[in-house]
């Protein structure tokens, strides 16, 4: 059995959702799935229920678009993913009904604006590497100051904790860590341990 499920939110709790959802339940929603959240809070409990729920062949409702999303791209993904999984789609105000052949060509619309955005994205993203790159920089995450590492290194070995090391440094905690162990520093069995809690003693060895 398929049948239309309803989705109603508002952004604060001193908005109602009673009269979204008489709309849905007059549409003729069997069920609506309520949530009370800012249309910028991607947990969406009620919404999460609503899809966990539906089966192929069901129709998710909403008195307006922007119940599902503030943002044109959120509205697309969850869009795109009704359409994987076979479920329709109805919003009152905006008279759109998937279920009717015209309502069937709103999904592949809907599907050729995703794609339209990705590409322009995309673009953007090239575009700006050019750019930058023009301007000599070099995008991405910048590679490790060699010296600054072999410094980090040898202060460790000297008996400086990693915290203390990476604070002189300008490095952080879990680089200076890593490259100790990366150096096959380990003044005590105990090392491996305290590096991968993180800890800010470094146990000296009975040597020292």
């Amino acid at each position: 059995m398929t049948g239309i499920l309803g989705y109603a939110r508002v952004s604060t709790s001193d908005q109602d959702v009673a009269g979204q959802t008489m709309r849905l339940t007059k549409a003729g929603a069997i069920r609506v799935f309520t949530d009370v959240r800012s249309g910028r809070n991607m947990d969406r409990p009620g919404l999460q229920e609503l899809l966990a729920y539906a089966r192929h062949g069901d129709t998710l409702a909403v008195v307006r678009l922007d119940r599902l999303g503030r943002s044109l791209g959120e509205l697309l993904a969850t869009v795109t993913m009704l359409k994987e999984r076979g479920i329709g789609l109805l919003s009152l105000e905006e008279k759109i009904d998937t279920a009717s052949a015209a309502g069937e060509l709103i999904f592949h619309v809907f599907g050729a604006i995703a794609h339209f955005e990705r590409r322009l994205i995309a673009e953007r993203t090239k575009d700006g590497i050019a750019a930058a790159r023009a301007r000599g920089k070099r995008p991405g995450r910048q590679p490790l100051d060699a010296n600054r590492i072999a410094a980090a290194v040898k202060l460790v070995a000297a008996g400086l904790t990693p915290t203390d090391t990476a604070r002189q440094l300008g490095l952080g905690r879990s680089t200076v860590y890593r490259e100790v162990r990366r150096a096959g520093i380990q003044r005590s069995p105990e090392f491996t341990q305290f590096a991968a809690r993180g800890e800010d003693s470094f146990p000296a060895s009975p040597s020292d």
